[in-house]
C-alpha cells in the first residue's frame, strides 16, 4: 500500500499548559499507511508557548523524519490583534477572523504546491487521538473533520462541533420550533453519539482534506454576500456550492480544551488515550515539556516546632517513596529545620522558612504551600502533615496508585489516635468513616480554587475533586492527638482562633478534652473495605 504524505497545519495562539498537550498529542499520532510535514504559525503572545513551539520545531528537524515550516505570525508593521478567552467564551472579531483565514488558505496552497495527498487542519485547542489521522484517512471523503463535543456555555449541554445547515445549533431546519424539529435534532445527536462517518453541512477545527477536494477552488475567505459568522462556515458553503461532500468521523472523538477549567479532563483525556488502538507508541515528546529533573512524587507539608513529636518517623517513612518534598517551616523556634534536613538527605528538598507563622490566616499558608510545590511541576503531589503517615503497605501499593492513568485525586480514610495503639472513634470523631483527598495529579495551567476561610480551608483547591476521585482503602494515621500534652495545646489553639466555632465544631472543640472517649485498636494489618461517603476539602 503506498504510503501517503499529510500536511499538518496549525495556526498557534496558545497558553503553555494547553499547547503542551495539543503537540504531545500530534506527536503521538499512529503513522501506519502515512507520513507527515508540518506548517505552524507561531502567534503566541505566551513567552513559554514561543519556547515551546521552538523546542517542538527543533525536536521534529532533528529527528529527520518530517520537515517542519515555523511561519512567524506577528508582523512588526502590522498593529496587534489580541485574542482573548476566559472562563466564559473566546471572544472574537472580524479583524482576527480574516486573519485566520488568511493562514489556512495559506496552508491550502502549501499542500497544493507540495502535491500532499491530504491537508490536516486542527487548532491548538484540541487534544487528538492517537488513532485520528489513520480514521480519517480510512473515511476516504473529500472533506472530514473528527468529531468532538464542547460545553459553549457554562452548565450548558454539549453540542458537537459539526452541524446540518444554516448558522449552527439549534438551526438545523426550517420549523425551529416544532416538535418534529426537536425530534430531529435530538436523533442527530444520539447518531453522532455512535461510531461512524455520517454526511453534515458544516464542520470544522480538525478536518481533513484530501487531494480531490485540494484541487478544488475551496478557501476560508469570507463570502461578501453572506453574514455568517466565522470562517469554518465560509469553508463549508464554497465547499457544498462547488458539490464536494462534508463528513464528520465520530470512531476517535479528540478532546476540546475550550476553557482552562478543561485541564483536568484533558490530561485525563491523554493519558487513557496514550496507549490506544494498536498499542504501538511513537517516541513520547514529554521530555520537551516536562524537564526531566521533575519529579513524579512530591511530598507537600507544612512543620512547626515538631522536635520530640512524629516528624522523624514521618520523613523515615516517606523517604521511601517519594521523588522530592516541599516543606514550610511555620516558624519553628526548635530543631525542626535539623530534622527536615537530617531525614531527607539525599532527597532533592525546597525546605522554606517563615520567619513567623502563617496559621493565624491558615489559606495564606496553604496557598504558599501549594505554590512552592507547583514550583516543582510534579506528577503527583501528596499532601501530608507533619503529624500524619501512612499504614504500612502504603509504600509498596502506592506506585499502583500512581500508575492508573484514568485517576486524579486520591482520597483516603484518617484515623484519630488517641495513643499509640487506638484511635478514637465517637459521634465527635468519625474522621476514619469519610474519604477525603490527599494525594492529587498537578495540572500546570488550571485555575485552581481554595475555600477562602481563616482556619479550616482545606490543604488542597476546593476543585480538585472537580473530577470523580478514586477510593482507596488505604488508611492514614494521624498522631496529633495520641498524647495529651498534645491535645491540650490544640484545645488551647482553637480557643485562641476560632472562640466562636465559627470556622468549625464547637461540640468537637469540647470534647477534645473528654476525660472517658471511645477508643479502638489498631489492626495493622486489616484488610477489609468499607463503602463511606465522600466529603470535600
Amino acid at each position: 500500500m503506498t504510503t501517503r504524505r499529510v500536511l499538518i497545519g496549525s495556526p498557534i495562539c496558545q497558553i503553555h499548559s494547553t499547547l503542551a498537550l495539543f503537540l504531545q498529542s500530534i506527536a503521538r499520532l499512529q503513522q501506519r499507511s502515512w507520513t507527515c510535514d508540518y506548517v505552524l504559525i507561531d502567534d503566541n503572545e505566551d513567552a513559554a508557548s514561543y519556547s515551546m513551539l521552538q523546542q517542538f520545531t527543533e525536536s521534529i528537524r532533528s529527528e529527520g523524519m518530517s520537515n517542519v515550516v515555523l511561519i512567524e505570525g506577528r508582523v512588526d508593521s502590522a498593529p496587534r490583534m489580541t485574542y482573548y478567552k476566559d472562563e466564559m467564551t473566546h471572544y472574537w472579531n472580524d479583524a482576527l477572523i480574516d486573519k485566520i483565514a488568511g493562514w489556512k488558505d495559506l496552508m491550502i496552497a502549501m499542500a497544493r504546491d507540495g502535491d500532499y495527498d491530504a491537508l490536516l487542519l486542527v487548532d491548538s485547542d484540541l487534544i487528538l487521538h492517537p488513532e485520528t489521522v489513520e480514521s480519517l484517512l480510512d473515511a476516504d471523503r473529500p472533506i472530514v473533520s473528527s468529531l468532538f463535543w464542547t460545553q459553549w456555555q457554562q452548565g450548558g449541554a454539549e453540542l458537537p462541533q459539526v452541524w446540518l445547515k444554516d448558522h449552527y445549533w439549534p438551526w438545523q431546519g426550517a420549523d425551529e420550533g416544532s416538535s418534529e424539529a426537536a425530534a430531529a435534532r435530538n436523533d442527530l445527536l444520539l447518531k453522532l453519539r455512535t461510531p461512524g462517518v455520517y454526511e453534515v453541512g458544516g464542520l470544522g477545527a480538525c478536518t481533513l482534506i484530501n487531494r480531490k477536494a485540494l484541487q478544488q477552488p475551496i478557501s476560508f475567505q469570507r463570502i461578501p454576500n453572506l453574514s455568517l459568522w466565522g470562517e469554518d462556515r465560509h469553508f463549508c458553503v464554497r465547499a457544498a456550492a462547488l458539490g464536494i461532500e462534508l463528513a464528520v468521523d465520530t470512531r476517535y472523538p479528540v478532546f476540546h480544551v475550550y476553557r482552562e477549567s478543561d485541564l483536568f479532563k484533558a490530561h485525563q483525556f491523554f493519558r487513557t488515550t496514550e496507549t490506544a488502538s494498536s498499542g504501538v507508541r511513537t517516541k513520547p515528546l514529554v521530555e520537551l515539556f516536562i524537564p526531566q529533573a521533575a519529579p513524579k512524587l512530591v511530598l507537600s507539608m507544612v512543620a512547626y516546632n515538631e522536635e520530640g513529636r512524629y516528624l522523624e518517623e514521618a520523613l523515615r517513612r516517606h523517604r521511601e517513596y517519594i521523588d522530592a518534598a516541599v516543606i514550610i517551616d511555620d516558624g519553628s523556634t526548635d530543631a525542626t529545620a535539623d530534622i527536615i534536613h537530617e531525614q531527607l538527605q539525599g532527597i532533592p528538598l525546597y525546605y522554606v522558612r517563615n520567619e513567623q507563622s502563617k496559621f493565624v490566616n491558615e489559606i495564606e499558608l496553604r496557598r504558599q504551600q501549594w505554590n512552592a510545590t507547583a514550583q516543582l511541576n510534579p506528577s503527583w503531589i501528596l499532601n501530608l502533615d507533619a503529624d500524619e503517615y501512612f499504614e504500612d503497605r502504603f509504600a509498596q501499593d502506592v506506585h499502583g496508585l500512581l500508575a492508573d492513568p484514568a485517576a486524579h485525586t486520591y482520597c483516603f480514610r484518617l484515623y484519630d489516635f488517641w495513643n499509640e495503639h487506638q484511635y478514637r472513634e465517637d459521634e465527635y470523631w468519625l474522621a476514619h468513616r469519610t474519604y477525603r483527598p490527599f494525594l492529587t495529579r498537578y495540572v500546570a495551567g488550571f485555575p485552581y480554587e481554595w475555600n477562602e476561610m481563616k482556619l479550616h480551608c482545606g490543604r488542597f483547591p476546593r476543585n480538585v475533586m472537580d473530577i470523580m476521585p478514586t477510593l482507596s482503602p488505604l488508611r492514614l494515621k494521624h498522631w496529633g492527638w495520641a498524647r495529651e500534652s498534645d491535645r491540650r495545646l490544640k484545645a488551647e489553639r482553637y480557643e485562641r482562633l476560632d472562640p466562636g466555632a465559627r470556622y468549625g465544631w464547637k461540640e468537637q472543640y469540647d470534647s477534645i478534652l473528654s476525660g472517658s472517649p471511645r477508643l479502638i485498636d489498631w489492626q495493622e494489618d486489616e484488610n477489609a473495605i468499607h463503602s463511606r461517603a465522600i466529603s470535600t476539602p
